[in-house]
């Protein structure tokens, strides 16, 4: 029982003085950063967990945008950096990840019963889903793959997925968030002539790099990194 507690009076220890070469390092107390839905959340822990280790008292505040609410918390600087589909006026990014999107339908969905390729007519019939940009912009028109007369709008990626799951409508989604659906026979490609896949470039963008702090310069390394990282097992499984 004494070593145990002498044990955990040492990690604490340690804790400490890690935290206090942080601070006089000058490295922020919090560091808030905007990330756009389809940016895979998976990638997103894992360089928060590998930021943690090296300064585990800095506070992370993530806010999970869509489309333009992404980059107009850079704009509002309520954010210290964004992963975001767009660069805003006034501001330079960095490429960072290519995200893979699918048209697909539950696989009792009616335009799997077509039982042929299906054109963008096919589709004006049925209902599509789509998340709701988080910046305000109710003008959709430059982001849907498709124009249709029925459309069901939601706030939350996981809501059009569960939708999609159920029958409800189709949808276009990032490959990363529905692959054990696809797999499990959940989801089914769309057969579509042309328009089955896309792919959104994510950027990442630091609110003011020439005053960045510390931390904020070295999660962004760790996300560049990894997202690398990512890329060239992606190529290496191809």
């Amino acid at each position: 029982m004494l070593y145990r507690r002498a044990a955990l009076l040492v990690d604490q220890a340690r804790e400490l003085e890690r935290a206090a070469q942080t601070l006089s390092a000058g490295w922020e107390a919090e560091i808030r950063i905007a990330t756009e839905i389809m940016y895979p959340p998976r990638f997103l822990l894992a360089c928060l967990q590998r930021f943690r280790q090296e300064s585990p008292l800095t506070r992370i505040d993530v806010i999970e945008s869509v489309l333009d609410g992404t980059s107009q918390a850079l704009l509002d600087r309520q954010v210290d950096m964004a992963i975001a589909p767009r660069i805003p006026a006034g501001f330079l990014g960095d490429p960072l990840v290519r995200i893979r999107t699918l048209a697909v339908a539950h696989p009792e969905h009616p335009l799997h019963k077509l039982g042929r390729k299906l054109s963008m007519r096919d589709l004006h019939a049925h209902l599509h889903l789509v998340v709701r940009d988080s910046g305000g912009n109710r003008d959709l028109r430059d982001y849907l793959p498709v124009e249709v007369e029925q459309r069901l709008t939601v706030s939350q990626l996981s809501t059009s997925i569960d939708a999609v799951r159920r029958g409800c409508g189709f949808a276009l989604l990032p490959i990363d968030h529905i692959r054990d659906d696809l797999h499990a026979g959940r989801l089914k490609p769309l057969p579509l002539r042309e328009g089955n896949e896309g792919a959104v470039e994510l950027y990442l963008t630091l609110a003011d790099p020439g005053d960045a702090g510390p931390g904020v310069r070295r999660l962004a390394d760790i996300i560049r990194e990894h997202a690398a990282a990512e890329c060239a097992r992606t190529q290496r499984l191809v």
